[in-house]
């Protein structure tokens, strides 16, 4: 016989529901950033500036040889070539807010009520809470900074004047268009043009096609200088990479019996010895289709002394009880050479 109404709420006023965890929040979207992982490792300081980063750049000599023989007149060059590229550095700020009421009711309390320090947990309060708010507020805070650090430095700046450009400022789909890049004319300075090679087919993945741009791409990329790149592809790009790799095969020792069950997957696509990272935010910016080959030693944010991931606990104000958190950095992305990164893209 089913239970009554009765017996059911009955049951419910007397039953606890079994949670999982208690205390763990499962984040569902936190995504992948390997661009703002690398720039996280690469980072460099600068103790103080006016507005501006600021390097020098040269791509055309003057000088020249000359042949002479018995009292012929040779020539003298006056070397004057130096440009300067220069770079914008601006201030950012992530922070939270929270009442002392919510973190009263979820068993928190704030000694120091100016500033918000000092928290301490409640005994038994694991009774009621099943998740620990402040901390909670904290993370959100800090993935949130995590996110608009890492698409800031993806975008080109246009999207808020107050941040810093990003990657896609000098890394252009179009580098020989009039436009002043760092405030170096790319059109009439040929030198100071990233590559691209965009719009490859994949209607025949047995030609390779995207394997031999690549080749290609690479031999030209290394031209000039001795750059670090890291590599970074959207899934598309890795989609028909892969295709390619499967449709003209790979020789192993097992061939397709192996050992035990067959393996049908690919491993982590590499190219001379780089791996090619997949990152998420590219397919959110309607960029599946793209590769962005960059240049760690030419391309690195800057962080003022001092001034990275820095805590702040501001005091609240007299008629409010709010408690608040916040993160600053003082931050610009750099380019001190062009040619030495690309882009390449599939139809």
């Amino acid at each position: 016989m089913a239970f009554t109404v009765q017996e059911l709420e009955n049951i419910a006023n007397a039953t606890l529901d079994h949670h999982l965890d208690r205390g763990t929040i499962y984040s569902q979207t936190i995504q992948d950033k390997p661009l703002l992982n690398m720039f996280d490792k690469k980072a460099k300081t600068f103790p103080a500036g006016k507005e501006f980063l600021t390097v020098r750049v040269k791509g055309e000599y003057s000088t020249t040889i000359q042949g002479f023989s018995h009292d012929d007149t040779v020539s003298y060059s006056n070397p004057a070539n130096i440009k300067m590229a220069t770079f914008p550095y601006k201030r950012i700020h992530a922070g939270i807010e929270v009442t002392f009421d919510e973190l009263q009711r979820n068993g928190i309390s704030i000694a120091d009520t100016t500033t918000g320090r000092n928290e301490s947990r409640h005994s038994d309060r694991e009774v009621t809470a099943l998740a620990d708010l402040l901390d909670d507020k904290v993370e959100d805070m800090m993935e949130g900074r995590a996110r608009g650090m890492n698409n800031m430095f993806w975008r080109d700046g246009s999207q808020d004047s107050e941040l810093c450009p990003g990657i896609k400022s000098f890394i252009l789909t179009n580098p020989t268009a009039a436009l002043v890049v760092g405030g170096i004319d790319q059109s009439t300075n040929t030198w100071w043009r990233n590559r691209v090679n965009l719009g490859l087919s994949t209607a025949s993945p047995t030609n390779s096609t995207i394997a031999q741009a690549l080749q290609t791409e690479f031999r030209q990329l290394k031209r000039y200088g001795s750059p670090k790149h890291v590599l970074f592809a959207g899934s598309s790009f890795l989609d028909a990479l892969e295709k390619e790799l499967r449709v003209n095969g790979t020789y192993t020792q097992d061939g397709w019996a192996g050992k035990g069950s067959i393996d049908i997957s690919i491993a982590d696509t590499s190219f001379k010895g780089m791996v090619i990272n997949y990152d998420p935010t590219l397919d959110d910016e309607g960029e599946s289709k793209y590769l962005y080959i960059i240049d760690t030693n030419a391309i690195y944010p800057m962080y003022m002394d001092a001034e990275r991931n820095k805590r702040h606990s501001p005091a609240r104000p007299h008629d409010k009880y709010v408690m608040y958190r916040a993160v600053t950095d003082v931050v610009g992305l750099v380019c001190k050479q062009r040619n030495t990164s690309g882009i390449v893209s599939i139809a």
